[in-house]
């Protein structure tokens, strides 16, 4: 699958604008502000129908502007080529996506329909901060892979915001109904065992591409190990709702269950984050994203979308090297990559001369 041609109107800085892709591995160079990253992220959206990195739809708006519109056309390599179109109009606070002119009923039903993975410069987080950016890297990843995961995590989420909703107010009211929050404690278990099965699943295969995609980017000896760390490894989901009940009505959220899952690194024995150094956090970044990329390929049967946002000023030169060498040379799939300068951008991709085409932004 690739992305042939994507029209903007009214996106982020773009007011109108059209743009071609005609080779498989497409540099984008302009200085910042010129719309690098904006243009990666209409790719992105169309993907996923959403922003990769705004929750509002609203502030995607360009200035002045009633709403925006991205319509893409694409090749299908599965069906010789089949020409495919894909848009998202949003307008009046109301969202409508479209594949070939048909409009979803559910936004989730286009999830996986074009996989792809992106390495932005704030991805950092998920190596230094809290458990919810690795969370979201194993959803964003399963999501992709397997519907009935994504239909779960959307009940999940439901139900969960819907007890912690219960338990806030029956707080304010000072009342308690024992009652409604066991049938919505039933109601948790089945989605909840099932992500849990499922990202236990897939750490399984995450954990050996990590630990040899960081090897081969660093070129370091360094032994790295990951620990799928859930409330429900080896304890009943109901049993842990009950024994938490009381310190849920307290705090009035609820304390267990699989939102609260966390994908922990390791250096040498050591909380990774605590000890590594810059390079060895973006490495293991790198990894942990080329990891989920590689699942993709596998069970999708080709290779999804690679979109490298402002890559260059992460990576030192062996590092950077041994990252293009697998992303362009071992992949055969469609690469996007961005940098504020043109030249080193150029001499970065120049050894794949025949297969790249360079878009300037000025």
């Amino acid at each position: 699958m690739s992305f042939t041609k994507i029209a903007l109107t009214g996106y982020k800085n773009y007011q109108s604008e059209i743009f071609y892709f005609n080779q498989r591995i497409v540099g984008i160079c302009g200085l910042n502000g010129k719309g690098k990253t904006n243009l990666l992220d209409a790719i992105n959206y169309l993907c996923f129908t959403k922003s990769y990195f705004s929750k509002n739809d609203a502030l995607n708006i360009f200035f002045g502007a009633e709403g925006f519109r991205l319509e893409a056309e694409l090749l299908n390599g599965k069906t010789n080529n089949k020409q495919t179109k894909v848009a998202c109009i949003y307008r009046s606070l109301k969202k409508e996506f479209y594949l070939d002119d048909v409009a979803y009923e559910k936004f989730s039903h286009h999830i996986g329909k074009f996989p792809c993975v992106m390495i932005a410069p704030d991805d950092i987080e998920m190596i230094t901060n809290g458990s919810d950016t690795r969370r979201k890297f194993l959803d964003t990843l399963i999501s992709q892979a397997d519907a009935e995961y994504l239909q779960q995590l959307i009940n999940y989420n439901k139900i969960l915001q819907q007890r912690n909703s219960f338990l806030k107010n029956e707080s304010f009211q000072k009342k308690f109904d024992a009652q409604l929050l066991d049938a919505l404690d039933a109601q948790m278990i089945q989605p909840g065992e099932y992500i849990f099965e499922v990202r236990k699943q897939f750490c399984k295969k995450i954990i050996p591409l990590v630990q040899q995609f960081y090897k081969n980017i660093s070129g370091d000896h360094e032994m790295i190990s990951l620990e799928y760390n859930s409330n429900l490894n080896d304890n009943d989901f109901l049993k842990l709702l009950k024994e938490a009940r009381q310190k849920d009505i307290i705090t009035q959220r609820t304390n267990v269950g699989i939102h609260k899952d966390d994908l922990i690194f390791y250096l040498d024995k050591n909380i990774f984050k605590n000890i590594a150094s810059q390079g060895q956090r973006k490495s293991l970044l790198f990894a942990c994203k080329l990891a989920e990329f590689e699942i993709l390929s596998s069970m999708k049967g080709s290779p999804p979308l690679l979109l490298l946002d402002d890559v260059f000023e992460k990576l030192d030169e062996l590092r950077m090297k041994n990252l293009l060498q697998y992303v362009c040379k071992k992949n055969a799939g469609q690469v996007f990559i961005t940098d504020t300068h043109k030249e080193r951008l150029e001499n970065a991709l120049s050894q794949f001369y025949d297969e790249v085409q360079i878009i300037e932004l000025v």
